[in-house]
């Protein structure tokens, strides 16, 4: 039986993963900005509010000359004109006069507060009584008090959501840095797979981990390049892995089922030049038979040939490491949004490796439930049944009943 020469714990491989540096950047325009991840600090250009402005429909004026307002016994102040949105007011207001505003209006000179319109009305043409007295600022946003000019707004390693964007709008600014999106050259090796688009014979089975794994790949915000299907042949293996370092920045193969082909994809990476060993088996379960190198300073993470294995390595390895290298955190996968659950059942586990555990979810008297999920790796519709997975620590003995457990539900973020 062949044994796994440099097995690894899955801290161990995050580790030798992050130390692969991250891509370079490149600038954008705001359109294409969206998902993308920052490569600098943003910082404002400008005050946001430029000038005071107000944030109601009401009257600018002289907070001062409110003072001691009431319902029985108004203010009575002199309209001296009318701010119109989209234009600085060229006027200035004195002491006992106000002027009509807009939410979203400047304030002329002199108005240091804005009273709301639900609290005035008018006398005569010219004269507006005023029941409640105001502050100086109330419903008024200063300058730059959104944001002050030099300040940082969004930090180097956010991924741009839609509110991002409009913050960049607001400011104007339409050339973004942001990391450049990594290049997977996506492989699938095996005699015994076949295009999805055929009809395997006896012994043969469809190519499912090339477009699984690269529409993971694709939901990481990063370049699905599926290559193609390679057999197991050291020399067609060595040209696909050639032609995947020159086209990709991240090389993801997927094996057949068998240890030899395993081997087969170790003796063929270590064969190329400046290549290095970072891992050969991963202490998880499913996936030990794992491979992590580093080619030419460009990463090769060889995934198990069983589409649940490979699929669940993708999400605990590959998807975090993906996002590392936009530009992210480096994190421990998988990654998504997570709940609180009751475990349905126990669930045994074995001391010295980590634990990815599919599991249904269902709702019963207010408390979410997890259920397993369990089947064989090269079962694919045991990832469909399940809502998401649990982690058991490489130090766990397993999970009892009833137990609280984090589930990471299957959740893709797709740019």
């Amino acid at each position: 039986m062949t044994e796994f020469f440099r097995v690894s714990t899955l801290s161990q491989v995050i580790a030798g993963l992050a130390s692969f540096p991250r891509l370079p950047s490149e600038r954008v325009g705001l359109n294409g900005a969206y998902f993308r991840v920052l490569a600098q600090d943003v910082t404002s250009p400008e005050d946001l509010p430029p000038l005071p402005r107000s944030t109601m429909d009401g009257y600018a004026l002289s907070a001062a000359d409110t003072f001691g307002a009431s319902e029985s016994l108004p203010a009575l102040i002199e309209v001296a004109g009318r701010v119109e949105m989209g234009s600085l007011p060229d006027f200035e207001i004195p002491p006992g006069k106000a002027a009509e505003i807009p939410t979203g209006g400047f304030l002329p000179r002199g108005a240091d507060a804005v009273v709301m319109v639900e609290y005035t009305s008018m006398l005569d043409e010219s004269t507006l009584e005023v029941a409640k007295p105001v502050t100086a600022g109330e419903n008024v946003l200063i300058q730059g008090e959104d944001i002050a000019k030099g300040q940082t707004v969004i930090p180097a390693g956010t991924r741009l959501l839609a509110h991002h964007i409009g913050l960049l709008a607001a400011l104007g600014m339409v050339d973004i840095p942001v990391y450049k999106k990594p290049r997977v050259a996506v492989l699938s090796t095996g005699d015994e797979v076949v295009p999805v688009d055929e009809q395997p014979g006896p012994g043969r089975v469809r190519d499912v981990n090339s477009h699984a794994i690269s529409s993971l790949v694709a939901s990481a915000g990063a370049i699905p390049l599926m290559l193609g299907l390679v057999p197991d042949d050291p020399e067609s293996l060595k040209r696909a892995i050639e032609r995947a370092l020159g086209d990709g920045d991240v090389v993801v193969l997927s094996g057949g089922s068998s240890v030899g082909e395993r081997d087969l994809m170790v003796e063929v990476t270590g064969s190329l030049a400046n290549a290095e060993i970072l891992a050969h088996g991963v202490a998880i379960s499913p996936g030990k038979p794992t491979l992590v190198a580093g080619v030419r300073e460009k990463p090769l993470i060889g995934l198990p040939g069983h589409p649940v294995s490979a699929l669940v390595v993708a999400m605990v390895l590959l998807v975090p490491f993906l996002r590392y290298l936009e530009g992210e955190e480096m994190r421990q996968g998988p990654l998504g949004p997570r709940v609180k659950a009751r475990l349905a059942t126990s669930v045994p586990s074995v001391s010295g490796r980590a634990d990815f555990v599919r599991v249904r979810l269902e709702e019963r008297d207010g408390t979410l439930v997890a259920f397993p999920v369990f089947g064989k790796s090269g079962v694919i519709s045991a990832l469909v049944r399940a809502h998401g997975l649990i982690a058991i620590d490489i130090h766990g003995e397993g999970l009892a009943r009833d137990e609280e457990v984090e589930v990471t539900l299957f959740k893709e973020w797709a740019p």
